[in-house]
């Protein structure tokens, strides 16, 4: 397979595929533990009431936010894991 295939991409937000690879699974886990805090919520309204919302938050600080504060190279609209 073409390495480009692998490197393309990580390389448009600054990163190599390894570190792309490590900050799109650290997303992956965070995302699974609000979509279980949403799960268990659903069930019982007054578990996790803000746990989602909070993670979502810190996500959006860590892919968009400071990426743009450090002077990363993508734009917020290509600024995605």
């Amino acid at each position: 397979m073409p390495r480009r295939l692998f490197t393309d991409h990580p390389a448009t937000v600054g990163e190599t595929y390894g570190e792309h690879f490590a900050a799109a699974g650290y997303f992956s886990r965070k995302l699974l533990l609000a979509a279980a805090a949403c799960a268990v919520h659903a069930v019982f309204p007054f578990l996790f009431e803000k746990t989602a919302s909070g993670i979502i938050r810190g996500l959006h600080e860590r892919m968009v936010v400071s990426r743009h504060k450090s002077g990363g190279s993508a734009s917020a609209s290509t600024a995605r894991a």
